[in-house]
């Protein structure tokens, strides 16, 4: 009897210990189980725009176990914890192995670690190789096991797998060396990211290639033998090289991005609107054209589908790294000066106001409102043109004109409509200088309102973050009829040079002085704007909104589709009618300013009398000569020394090409018989 005693008595003991093992266990602190992770901005469908680090300066992006590729799990368990399913935490088999070989060899030569012992020390950042610490990560995985399904176990490594430097977690790991997501990994690259965590510091591939092309080879080998990938796929894994540096995290919409993600709490993933492979593809546009500008000239471009108001493309500069072009300035929100893009809304003012109609006449002449007298930006002027004409034109004088029948500050009132903040000049009140550019506004706001041109006359809020459309206030911004007007005449305006015609609506703007080059458009699906210029405003000589802009806008547009969608059909009651057949009031509209240069004598502007004019007629490609009048009333006759030249007799501006140089004399006779000449000599 003596015999059963004892074994009860082992029993009992055995059954205490047991139980004290598991209440030993049961009792464990655990750490935190939900590790910081990067704020992240992700496009319309998940895609990644921009990340940040933790607060520790790592980086570690949150990931999903069922956005990796099963065969990087199927490596892993093959390699690391075979019996991973089986276990609760401990692979007893494993312990023993590694013991035997401690006492054999006199030094730990396998661990025997499981996944969750990996997860239990990453998650203290316990230590390694020492048995002390191995007894900790054994009570901390069987603690973890009791607490966590086998899924978010993994989840767990996915996140803290060290990678080398401040890489942490697959996610991050496949972005730093491979430029893409987890969810499709090639054999090569998922033995890597299974190698590295074992030794990230001395097998970081962009220092220590060679012992990462090593240790990623022994994975490949362990898998064949597992018979998780057959040997020819790990013979061609093999070949494959190692990447050797590490890869830029994705940068797109910096600007947006960031004002985003200010304030966001970690881990937060902040969806957008955006299109990444829309965005990335116009931040290289972008770029490359900001180069043909200059090292100071910066670009900015902002794209939304006009039917939603959601934003597809956010470029705040060509480049948010480059301190010559202050490429962090967001100059989508940058105040400026539209130059001549309010147009448009004038126009269609006008004509909702059935003060004109396109097919309208109007005089382009030297004119004077008040105190303020206008010219048109290439210093010449049309004469008689239909309001569609200028309009396409971008002519200063019917502009102003108009604006002055409508009001400014009926102007300022249909923008705030559009939702466009508008800037004035301190102290100021809206006054006839703001249609061709005296205020400020954003290119934000600019797309704004284009977008409701393109909606009918209904204003919308670009957004860019999902949600319910907005679409702003309830008065429209255009009456619908006056809006399809605004976009027929816009559709055929010139186009820059090789660009298609009429595949949209657009409009160009070029600010005082050479400081802003804007082109605004839109078609049947979206609406977008480019502007060009310096970020510090200073000026850019000859930077002009049609040859500057307006070739960015159609390369914008190329990208956005393949095939131009058509504009809507005119509304019931609008008059598609010509000049003739207008009603006689709405034939000639007559500016309420006071003309200018009819009153007095022609005069030359340019070139004065007695110059010296280089034209470079002792080269190949002689420059014609540019003859311009600051007064006389108009159809002009121009002779060079008393013979008729070819010049359209309503235009103030002339150009003639001479064959030889030498002394010239260059007289102008204007609709009164009176004359002016000027002498000079070419060369």
């Amino acid at each position: 009897m003596i015999w059963l005693r004892r074994a009860l008595v082992a029993v009992g003991l055995a059954a205490a210990l047991a139980a004290g093992f598991w209440v030993w266990v049961a009792t464990t602190t655990l750490p935190v189980l939900t590790p910081e992770t990067s704020v992240t901005v992700v496009d319309r469908n998940g895609v990644l725009l921009r990340a940040y680090p933790v607060a520790d300066g790592r980086w570690r992006l949150p990931l999903a176990n069922d956005a990796v590729d099963p065969l990087y799990f199927a490596m892993l368990l093959a390699y690391e914890d075979r019996r991973f399913e089986r276990h609760a935490g401990v692979d007893a088999r494993a312990l023993a192995r590694g013991l035997w070989q401690f006492i054999k060899n006199g030094r730990i030569v396998s661990g025997g670690s499981t996944l969750t012992m990996q997860v239990a020390r990453l998650l203290e950042d316990g230590a390694t190789g020492q048995w002390g610490g191995k007894l900790r990560q054994i009570r901390l995985a069987l603690a973890l096991e009791r607490s966590l399904t086998k899924q978010e176990v993994l989840a767990l490594y996915l996140q803290l797998a060290p990678m080398g430097g401040n890489i942490e977690g697959l996610r991050a790991a496949t972005l730093a060396y491979f430029a893409h997501e987890p969810n499709r990994l090639s054999p090569a690259e998922a033995a890597l990211l299974i190698a590295l965590p074992q030794a990230p510091t001395s097998r970081r591939p962009d220092r220590f290639n060679e012992a990462a092309t090593i240790a990623r080879n022994r994975v490949l080998e362990r898998a064949v033998q597992a018979g998780v990938l057959r040997a020819d796929d790990a013979a061609a894994a093999r070949a494959t090289p190692v990447p050797a540096q590490r890869r830029d995290f994705p940068a797109l919409a910096p600007h947006l991005a960031d004002a985003l993600a200010a304030g966001a709490e970690p881990g937060a993933v902040i969806a957008t609107t955006l299109d990444a492979e829309l965005q990335a593809d116009l931040q290289t546009l972008l770029a490359s054209r900001a180069a043909d500008f200059g090292p100071r000239v910066t670009t900015a471009a902002l794209v939304a589908d006009h039917a939603s108001g959601e934003i597809r493309a956010y470029l705040g500069s060509s480049d948010f790294f480059s301190d010559a072009r202050r490429g962090a300035i967001d100059m989508v929100r940058a105040i400026r000066s539209p130059g001549s893009t309010l147009k448009p809304l004038i126009y269609g003012m006008a004509f909702e106001g059935g003060y004109a109609h396109p097919e309208t006449l109007i005089d382009d002449r030297p004119m004077a409102f008040g105190s303020y007298a206008p010219r048109n930006f290439d210093g010449g002027f049309m004469g008689q043109v239909s309001l569609r004409r200028a309009l396409q034109l971008s002519l200063n004088i019917p502009a102003v004109a108009l604006l002055d029948v409508v009001g400014p500050a009926h102007l300022m009132a249909r923008l705030r409509r559009a939702g466009v903040q508008a800037r004035l000049p301190r102290n100021a009140a809206p006054d006839l200088p703001i249609a061709l550019g005296g205020l400020g506004v954003s290119l934000h706001d600019l797309v704004t309102l284009y977008a409701a041109f393109a909606r009918g006359g209904q204003p919308v809020t670009l957004r860019a973050t999902p949600g319910p459309a907005d679409s702003g206030p309830l008065a429209p911004v255009l009456l619908p009829a006056a809006a399809w007007q605004i976009g027929d005449i816009l559709i055929g305006a010139p186009p820059p040079a090789e660009a298609p015609f009429g595949t949209i609506a657009f409009k160009t703007g070029t600010s005082y002085g050479y400081r802003d080059a804007w082109a605004l458009g839109y078609d049947g699906a979206y609406v977008a704007g480019v502007w060009v210029g310096r970020a510090d405003a200073a000026a850019v000589p000859g930077l002009r909104g049609l040859d500057g802009a307006a070739p960015l806008l159609f390369d914008v547009f190329a990208r956005i589709r393949t095939t131009p969608i058509p504009l809507p059909p005119p509304p019931e009651n609008v008059l598609t009618v010509s000049n003739a057949q207008l009603p006689a009031p709405l034939r000639n509209f007559t500016p309420r300013g006071v003309p200018l240069r009819d009153s007095a004598a022609p005069e030359f502007s340019y070139p004065p009398d007695g110059a010296r004019v280089d034209l470079g007629l002792d080269g190949e490609t002689p420059m014609p000569l540019i003859l311009k009048l600051r007064a006389g009333r108009p159809p002009f006759t121009w002779l060079v020394n008393g013979r008729p030249i070819v010049a359209d007799p309503y235009d103030w501006q002339a150009s003639w090409q001479p064959d030889t140089g030498g002394f010239v004399t260059i007289s102008v006779i204007d609709a009164q018989g009176r004359a002016s000449r000027v002498r000079l000599f070419l060369q």
